[in-house]
């Protein structure tokens, strides 16, 4: 499968924050992350490190 995993880096360490994403699109500022079931969400960061083999995304907030 090609979902990856969220996660977003707070003060060096990673919090996982959403699971089985299969779009990533910049919209108005701000990330929209959207998961194979639908489910849509909003947050203010950017891209650090894309991890293809692990299907893993770790954003940093703005």
């Amino acid at each position: 499968m090609c979902e990856a995993k969220v996660y977003i880096e707070k003060e060096g360490k990673l919090e996982d924050f959403m699971d089985n994403v299969i779009t990533i699109k910049p919209e108005k500022g701000k990330l929209l992350l959207v998961d194979l079931f639908g489910e849509q969400k909003f947050v203010e960061a950017e891209v650090k490190e894309i991890k293809l083999l692990e299907h893993k995304v770790i954003l940093a907030q703005k």
